[in-house]
């Protein structure tokens, strides 16, 4: 069994309505990725279709199904170069609409999430919330958490995923001017209070006048940046985690007189508060 994974986070810049652009973008640097000893890929929020959206119809005709033929796409090139793939794209379901990502592997689609904190934002102002309890993913490559952006200002989502066993949690996202202290703080926050690993892959440029700042991250269980992107331009950056490092929750600073376990100390008893839906 493996421990040691290498991850790439893409940082791209998505052209507002140009799903086959886009395409070509994100299989380009698939391959790259790839070439440079990638497992686990993981693009942006919206990476096929971009985010600020003005409305429901306008975004209707760059949303798909899931399975579709952006996953088929995806699909074809995990299984010819061996990876795992995490991305973003609007979903359609019938009569309703998500904000989604998909986690293909070289066998197919593994799974997909559907973002359910929604901000007053672009697309999100218009689609339906996330209806599916959280999931990790077990590969041949960790246990795979995933949530999207704005999800990540909630403990509780990467708690809840932590506590399901996971070894890696990604987080698509589309951060904006305005929101540095999440990738400067936010994100350390995760993955250090979880003990797990952690990616962030943002995207870049500018659409419809707003800015989005990069500064994606792979971060290891003690909340470190082992890699970083610039805020201002389309970049992979690489990090080589640990499995076991995420699976060995007891911190030891000296045995037998200083030991912590951020999962074994934890009081349930007391947090009822957080589930409360009358708050």
């Amino acid at each position: 069994m493996i421990d040691t994974v290498t991850i790439a986070a893409v940082q791209m810049e998505p052209i507002l309505m140009q799903n086959k652009n886009n395409l070509y973008n994100i299989i380009s640097k698939i391959i790259t990725a790839s070439e440079e000893g990638a497992q686990l890929i993981v693009f942006p929020e919206c990476a096929l279709s971009g985010y600020l959206f003005t409305s429901l119809d306008e975004a209707l005709p760059y949303m798909e199904n899931v399975p579709g033929p952006f996953t088929n796409e995806l699909n074809k090139y995990a299984k010819k170069l061996n990876v795992y793939i995490i991305a973003g794209l609007l979903e359609k379901e019938g009569d309703k609409h998500f904000n989604t990502a998909v986690l293909i592997g070289p066998d197919g689609l593994i799974g997909k999430y559907r973002k359910i904190h929604l901000p007053f934002l672009g697309i999100d102002r218009f689609i339906d919330k996330g209806d599916r309890e959280f999931k990790v993913y077990n590969t041949p490559i960790g246990n795979i958490g995933i949530h999207i952006c704005y999800d990540c200002n909630f403990p509780e989502c990467a708690r809840v995923m932590s506590l399901m066993g996971a070894d890696i949690l990604a987080l698509p996202t589309n951060w904006p001017q305005g929101r540095q202290r999440i990738p400067e703080h936010v994100v350390l926050c995760r993955a250090y209070e979880n003990k797990v690993n952690f990616v962030a892959a943002n995207r870049t440029g500018i659409e419809r006048d707003v800015k989005f700042i990069g500064l994606s991250r792979i971060l290891d269980t003690s909340g470190e940046i082992i890699a970083g992107a610039s805020d201002d331009s389309e970049q992979i950056v690489y990090g080589s985690i640990s499995l076991s490092a995420a699976r060995q929750k007891q911190v030891v600073f000296k045995e037998r007189e200083f030991e912590i376990n951020f999962f074994k100390d934890r009081r349930p008893e007391f947090y009822g508060e957080i589930t409360d839906e009358r708050k």
